[in-house]
């Protein structure tokens, strides 16, 4: 059955002069009360040990109005304002609930800038959003339709380094899960091919940073020998934006298309638990890896797995996917890196991206038919097979090999 989903569309738009000035605007005010009001509450944590809630931060925000120095944060819509206060609210949230760190001050070159109005602080009539304090719609490129019927009920204002403006709506929409299937997939992230299925398919890496960095370099160094605060640097750096926007617009079109597919074709998507935080820390290898984006890879799937109906097993971080021979069990003690083919000792000779696709599927489909995860092998049985070789057998039994 379809199911009802809050989903965000985004589209590109052009400001008049006048709504770029009250946008800005409006972007100050917002990262000066989110400021503000983290300092506030930073106080009282580390020098009382005293929690404020928002209802304490909304009063604080009347009487900043009331001051002369802050009475300028009247001029902007109020509803922004509020929303940063609610943001924060949720970041402290996080915070004592031990999911993120402490909240960091937003920076006027380093944030994102963005403003976020609910419904009470935009029209939306006849296909046109108007938003508060602004006489004329905005000049929105309608990329695609928004779902018949529906109106947003949040708009997201945002303006990225290279000065281009987007406008998010959030909409209720209706998602219709895709026909079922008996396909399965497994999926082996890599650098040279971004990823190896366990169909036998390879499917390149575009290297879409690669394909730009002379220019960026370029761009880099001219940047670097503008006079700091000078309107030629201004202009450099917004040429280095430009290509740094498109080369993430490449890689999130490239990344779409490879997760849509995946989830149409097939009814299980197997993956691994990768860390890519610790990976980074491999300097001959973080720039590749950054390009890679497995993250924003792994993101899509996760929602576009809910939305369809798709199952998405995550296996063990330690599961030895590559080292694993997956015709007798047997798990190597050493396989470097560079090493793309290995022969076991049954004398099966392995694609080392293949079989760890192979071994992916095979293990998420042993942990989703046992309801637990797998858990990583550190020797094999007295018999020279791993621990898991029953499960892998059940799991694969039936599965087409190439």
């Amino acid at each position: 059955m379809p199911q009802q989903v809050k989903r965000a569309f985004k589209y590109r738009f052009y400001p008049t002069d006048v709504q770029a000035a009250e946008l800005s605007r409006t972007f100050g005010c917002v990262r000066l009360v989110y400021n503000k009001a983290l300092e506030e509450r930073t106080r009282a944590w580390y020098g009382e040990q005293r929690r404020i809630s928002y209802v304490q931060s909304s009063a604080a925000l009347t009487q900043w109005k009331q001051t002369e120095e802050l009475a300028f944060l009247s001029q902007v819509p109020s509803v922004p304002l509020q929303q940063a206060l609610r943001h924060l609210q949720t970041a402290f949230g996080n915070f004592f609930a031990k999911r993120a760190k402490y909240p960091r001050y937003k920076s006027r070159k380093k944030s994102r800038a963005s403003a976020e109005y609910t419904r009470s602080a935009f029209k939306w009539r006849d296909g046109k959003l108007t938003l508060a304090k602004m006489a004329e719609p905005l000049n929105v490129r309608w990329s695609r339709p928004l779902p018949e019927g529906v109106e947003p009920t949040t708009a997201t204002v945002s303006r990225d380094a290279a000065g281009r403006w987007f406008v998010s709506l959030l909409c209720q929409d209706t998602i219709t899960p895709a026909p079922d299937t008996t396909n399965a997939v497994g999926l082996d992230a890599g650098i040279t091919s971004l990823v190896t299925l366990s169909t036998g398919e390879k499917i390149a890496n575009p290297r879409h940073e690669r394909r730009d960095r002379a220019r960026l370099a370029h761009a880099q160094r001219e940047l670097s020998r503008k006079t700091k605060g000078s309107a030629n640097r201004e202009k450099t750096r917004r040429k280095a934006a430009r290509l740094h926007a498109r080369i993430a617009d490449r890689r999130r079109d490239f990344l779409h298309k490879l997760s849509t597919r995946l989830v149409r074709e097939n009814q299980t998507v197997v993956i691994e638990d990768l860390t890519v935080r610790n990976l980074l820390k491999n300097h001959s290898l973080a720039r590749a890896i950054s390009d890679a984006s497995w993250t924003e890879l792994r993101a899509m799937l996760e929602y576009k797995c809910a939305w369809y109906r798709r199952e998405l097993v995550v296996i063990d971080r330690w599961f030895p996917s590559s080292k694993l021979c997956g015709t007798c069990g047997t798990v190597a003690q050493k396989l470097p890196l560079n090493l793309r083919e290995w022969t076991c000792r049954c004398g099966t000779v392995h694609d080392r991206d293949v079989n760890a696709a192979r071994n992916i599927l095979a293990a998420g489909l042993a942990a989703s038919a046992c309801g637990d995860g797998i858990r990583p092998q550190r020797e094999s049985s007295r018999t020279g097979q791993s621990s898991v070789k029953q499960e892998t057998q059940r799991a694969t039994a039936g599965t087409p090999r190439p």
